[in-house]
């Protein structure tokens, strides 16, 4: 994955997570805030229903005290004269009509609706949110897996290029001393115990192609090397070792060429593909740059003049 494309899937997982965050607040706040008037709204409107009982409960009372106080006093032999009651008006005084707030009553059902719609806009925001948050805890995730892939890959080096130890260090002094056969055999031994660090392998080879004029012995040492997982520099650059060998003392310039093509086509970014497209410009005429080189590099490359034509064999350049 590209750092550019990277840096746009940062810039969208942010942008969402921070959107949907924000409209899921709202929408949380929106609904706390009708449930809330609902609330008000049915405490209000069972107030007022109380209060009409109570009114009604008092009304019958007085009525009764009302009918109680209009009952005549009875004389013995007075003819007793009944008072005309209006029996509907008594009716309708001791039944009122109850009193209700049809307004808030009838807004009720509109406030639970509302109420429901904004619960529902949260959680679809919120179910966004979390998509936003898996796809960025998955490129952090990418990040740490690589940050810790290199580093185990560095870690196969220390930070001078050799490794720190004794032994090794015993070995070296071998070969200070001229006896390359008895420090390749001591860095191998180093190297079978510490099969990780890879430039002890990187150093044999160099033995045997510099002191012990020893090439094909030397290009077996690094066709063993690229077959690990090395930094990508580094692979390029002991791909561009052994390219040389291959195309000088070995004489197999078909060799040199298919692994100047490897690393251009599978290490485009790095400076050893750079320095291998150069080589191809000048002894392969067909080459063309993969296109996920370097921009920059292949503007280089392109801009550089084609070599003249020659009638020499592949891997030979004429004398300027």
């Amino acid at each position: 994955m590209s750092r550019s494309v990277k840096l746009v899937l940062y810039i969208i997982c942010i942008i969402g997570i921070v959107a949907f965050g924000v409209l899921m607040k709202r929408s949380y706040r929106d609904a706390s805030k009708i449930s809330e008037q609902r609330k008000e709204r049915i405490n209000r409107v069972t107030g007022i229903e109380n209060t009409n009982q109570a009114e009604t409960t008092n009304v019958a009372e007085g009525t009764n005290v009302a009918a109680a106080a209009t009952n005549p006093v009875v004389v013995t032999d007075v003819p007793a004269i009944a008072p005309e009651v209006d029996t509907d008006a008594t009716v309708a005084v001791t039944n009122p009509p109850p009193v209700t707030n049809e307004a808030e009553a009838s807004d009720t059902p509109d406030v639970a609706v509302g109420s429901t719609r904004s619960y529902g806009r949260m959680v679809t925001y919120g179910l966004g949110l979390l998509v936003f948050f898996l796809g960025l805890a998955a490129l952090i995730g990418y990040e740490v897996a690589h940050f810790l892939g290199t580093r185990a890959q560095q870690s196969l080096f220390t930070d001078d290029g050799q490794p720190d130890n004794p032994e090794y260090e015993k070995a070296e002094q071998m070969w200070t001393n001229g006896q390359y056969l008895e420090s390749v055999r001591a860095m191998r031994e180093y190297l079978d115990k510490n099969p990780r660090e890879q430039y002890v392998a990187l150093r044999i080879a160099e033995i045997y192609e510099e002191n012990l004029n020893n090439p094909l012995a030397a290009a077996l040492e690094y066709e063993e090397v690229l077959k690990k997982k090395l930094p990508a520099e580094r692979w390029g650059w002991a791909a561009i070792h052994l390219a040389n060998i291959y195309s000088g003392k070995l004489s197999q310039s078909e060799k040199a060429i298919a692994l100047l093509r490897r690393i251009d086509a599978e290490y485009g970014q790095t400076a050893a593909a750079k320095k291998a497209r150069e080589r191809l410009l000048q002894i392969d005429p067909d080459f063309v740059p993969t296109p996920q080189a370097m921009p920059e590099a292949q503007e280089e490359v392109s801009s550089e003049p084609a070599p003249p034509a020659s009638n020499l064999p592949p891997g030979f350049r004429p004398k300027s």
